[in-house]
């Protein structure tokens, strides 16, 4: 396990051609993949990778809900930050809140819960307890983060 690790993650990434339409857009389902890199590199650089659970438990985080917020364009070669934040840990889920950010603003907001199943089966399973314990501690981190902003 990693000491200290952050209440809010942030994964920085440009927009690229192929991320947009003819208008040089970003399409809007790209906003899935950024939030799916954002959420690998939180796990990663807190010391608990998605392959490390794979390998030691056969198990791994799927996507069971997405809420979107589109609130403004990301455009091509725009650098955006995807932050990443845990709100909740359950026994087998665990509940995020990810915020895109472009140079003028927030580009989408997503409330995304993750499922912890067996792989092969899709079956439900708890959350290992090394990285239940290190996602328990980002979740209070960013709840005394919270309060202290206020």
């Amino acid at each position: 396990m990693i000491a200290n690790p952050r209440s809010i993650h942030r994964h920085s990434l440009r927009v690229y051609y192929e991320d947009t339409d003819a208008g040089g857009v970003v399409y809007h389902a790209n906003y899935l993949g950024y939030a799916e890199r954002g959420r690998t590199e939180a796990l990663r650089d807190a010391g608990i990778p998605h392959a490390g659970m794979v390998e030691r438990f056969g198990l791994m985080f799927m996507v069971h809900r997405v809420e979107i917020d589109y609130q403004r364009p990301a455009m091509l070669d725009d650098l955006l930050v995807v932050e990443t934040e845990i709100m909740d840990v359950g026994g087998a889920t665990v509940l995020l809140r990810q915020t895109v950010r472009g140079p003028n603003g927030v580009c989408a907001a997503l409330r995304i819960k993750l499922a912890c199943v067996r792989i092969g089966g899709n079956k439900p399973a708890r959350i290992p307890p090394q990285w239940r314990q290190v996602m328990v501690s980002m979740r209070d981190d960013a709840g005394t983060a919270t309060k202290e902003g206020d």
